[in-house]
């Protein structure tokens, strides 16, 4: 059952970790530099906004304020709309009339939803639960709503870099660390006066915590985490405004005072719950406690919360109704609560996504932390809005194991519940024996293993050996993500290994685990990228090493070089197979999918140390060669052909971003960044043709020698 994530299970592990687009540069170390930095803290790209999913509910006060979209123009390709626009008036008036009727009052409620616009309406179902359901005709691109969440907080490793109001980069202006506390940061004094109400005792207490954290550790002490730090600013500003404001009435919704928004799939702890999930529950509600400079739980009357178990009950929906704030590369930054966006149910093949574009800049720092729901598909009158809760590049089984002990309800969508006579999931699928273009189930268990071709009927013989590599695959991603970041050389050579295993194997590039461990291994080949060139080649020089080899070759910059391109084309290929893998699981325009396609475009804009054009002796102003498959040995291009590959791939990808993150945002901060890249490569593009119009002009005019 889809139902709406005003309950549920705490989603216990942090998303992993995706492909990031990086900062538009054209050549060199800072272009390098700059996709190492958009590497860290990366979210799965099958889904940007849902890694943490999001509460119901909405007070008629507070920062959730609606804020109107620009425009609703659409960059999506096709014929489609044409159609849709033709639909007459009957058909629209049937779809709409079919909206089931609100089986609760919502209207009671006054205000809690304020941040909708009109053209949405709130409808509960006993198939889906509560959800949105739109009464106009929405394109691919279009922002349905936009809010500021309640309340948010930063993760820890992010305190120090970005403003806890804003939620901006530190790295373009200055930050400024509260002096009381010394742990929030913020770009202005305008963004700390505007956190001060929300600050005001949070300061207080982080003060407290770390004094006391201090006297029991010698070490060094951290803040509580974001999570502890969100619920806390809501349970302040819910002592602060009282029981009787919307903002009270909101969280009495999280609770089993209301049994109309409860049914048996929709209780915040099951009645055979998870103890792992549990653990954490009491963890996290011993750890609010502490931070509120409480002793005991029965200290939490003020703020509504009227016994231990109510308050692990009030931690176990929090955690699962909270939304992951990213960047605009899908950087997951924090935690946020948005009860407006909550109301939207569940779909692994979403018609919306839920993205923080940054589209204003600096100009628009006020409105910051923006969330905004945007339209993946065509969403037709009557239609419900639907967006995906976890990561839908996952297999069936997977998801539907996360879907279950994460919010205690079992998906039926069209991808979960296939129709008899579906086409083969790409997430499940390896190539044609027979290579006839085909592609086969994956097989599953050795009992059941039997699997042919979809399109000639060719049987795979050696499953065993598929079974054998899906299950050392799966071990290795899972290592891989353990040490990525103690031990990245491992990692790489995790991924690396056994991305090659699976390709063998014959799996195709969006099959599982072969999709999730070319994102990583592109995301690693990025950070190898983008050290220091200098440093690596004083390590590759020191004398320890040159003793060790009897090459004096070895060692010359020309080596260097070499290794420095050979790097640079390892991780364009990666980053293209990831490319494939996603394009074939995941609608055009979804957030992930442009984030990949544009990080592939910049990578292919960074400068060869070595071009092959020039390795290889021939005429670098040659631009007439054909451009090599992605599978060829020849690729990636080298010289201008490179540059024309990456030209159209930038020009793709923006085409992809305007639909993730909006049209009338231009993309986001992410497409404005492509834009100026697509402007930069054609300069140089013209720069290459003009070369090669005087080298021909040139050799034309020549005489022979007599």
């Amino acid at each position: 059952m889809d139902v709406d994530r005003d309950t549920g299970e705490e989603q216990t592990q942090e998303a992993q970790k995706s492909v990031q687009v990086v900062e538009p540069t054209i050549s060199g170390s800072e272009s390098l530099k700059a996709l190492r930095e958009q590497q860290a803290g990366g979210v799965s790209a099958s889904f940007v906004s849902k890694a943490i999913p999001g509460m119901a509910g909405q007070p008629s006060t507070g920062n959730d304020e609606r804020i109107e979209p620009s425009g609703t123009e659409s960059s999506a390709e096709g014929s489609m709309a044409v159609d849709v626009l033709k639909e007459n008036k009957a058909e629209k008036s049937q779809k709409l009339a079919q909206i089931p009727e609100p089986s609760t009052p919502i209207s009671s409620y006054e205000g809690l939803y304020k941040a909708l616009p009109p053209s949405l309406k709130i409808s509960t179902s006993k198939e889906s639960g509560r959800g949105l359901y739109s009464s106009v005709f929405y394109q691919p691109g279009d922002v349905l709503f936009s809010v500021k969440p309640h309340v948010a907080a930063l993760s820890l490793p992010h305190l120090d870099g970005y403003c806890s109001s804003c939620f901006g980069n530190g790295g373009d202006s200055q930050l400024k660390r509260c002096t009381a506390c010394k742990t929030v940061m913020y770009c202005s004094p305008a963004c700390q006066s505007k956190d001060w109400s929300s600050h005001k005792n949070e300061c207080n207490a982080l003060q407290a915590w770390i004094k006391a954290a201090s006297a029991e550790s010698q070490g060094e002490v951290s803040p509580p985490s974001d999570a502890i730090r969100c619920l806390g600013r809501v349970l302040w500003k819910r002592h602060k405004l009282g029981p009787s404001h919307a903002w009270a009435s909101f969280f009495f919704l999280f609770s089993a005072s209301l049994p109309n928004y409860n049914d048996a799939d929709r209780t915040s702890l099951p009645k055979d719950p998870d103890p792992f999930n549990t653990e954490v529950h009491t963890h996290l509600a011993h750890g609010v406690v502490g931070y509120l400079g409480l002793t005991s739980p029965q200290q939490l009357e003020p703020y509504g919360i009227h016994s231990a178990a109510d308050l692990v009950d009030l931690v176990s929906r929090f955690t699962t109704n909270t939304f992951t704030v990213t960047t605009p590369t899908l950087s997951p930054l924090g935690a946020c609560v948005a009860p407006s966006v909550a109301l939207i149910n569940h779909s692994c093949d979403p018609n919306a996504v839920v993205v923080f574009p940054r589209a204003g800049g600096d100009a628009d720092k006020a409105n910051e932390p923006l969330l905004q729901v945007i339209a993946l598909k065509y969403i037709q009158p009557g239609d419900e809005v639907l967006t995906s809760y976890i990561d839908t590049t996952l297999p069936r089984e997977l998801r539907l194991k996360t879907l279950k002990e994460t919010y205690h309800f079992t998906c039926k969508c069209s991808l979960c519940s296939p129709a008899p006579g579906s086409p083969v999931d790409m997430r499940e699928a390896m190539w044609c024996p027979k290579r006839c273009g085909g592609v086969c189930c994956l097989p599953t268990e050795p009992e059941d293993s039997f699997t042919r071709c979809s399109k000639c009927g060719s049987v795979v013989k050696d499953t065993d050996a598929v079974l054998d590599a899906l299950r050392i695959g799966q071990e290795a991603l899972e290592k891989a993500e353990r040490v990525q970041d103690l031990d990245p050389r491992k990692a790489l050579q995790l991924t690396e290994n056994l991305s090659q295993i699976l390709i063998s194997a014959g799996l195709v590039p969006s099959a599982h685990p072969l999709l999730a461990l070319s994102r990583l291994h592109t995301s690693l080949l990025i950070t190898k990228l983008s050290t220091d060139p200098e440093s690596n080649i004083e390590e590759v020089f020191s004398p320890q090493i040159r003793e060790q080899s009897s090459s004096p070759s070895d060692f010359s910059p020309r080596h260097g070089q070499e290794e420095a391109q050979k790097a640079l084309d390892d991780a364009i290929r990666s980053a293209t197979r990831a490319n494939t893998g996603l394009s074939q699981v995941l609608a055009f325009g979804h957030p992930a999918r442009g984030v990949s396609v544009a990080e592939l475009g910049k990578l292919l804009t960074v400068d060869e140390p070595v071009p092959k054009d020039i390795q290889n002796g021939g005429d670098i102003l040659n631009a007439t060669t054909p451009m090599p498959p992605p599978n060829s040995p020849s690729y990636p291009p080298s010289g201008p052909n490179r540059l024309k590959l990456a030209h159209e791939t930038l020009v793709r990808a923006r085409s992809e971003l305007l639909v993730g993150f909006g049209n009338s945002n231009e993309g986001g901060e992410v497409g404005k960044q492509i834009r100026q890249q697509i402007v930069d490569v054609e300069k140089e593009l013209s720069v290459w043709r003009t070369g090669i119009r005087n080298a021909m002009k040139t050799a034309s005019s020549k005489k022979p020698i007599q």
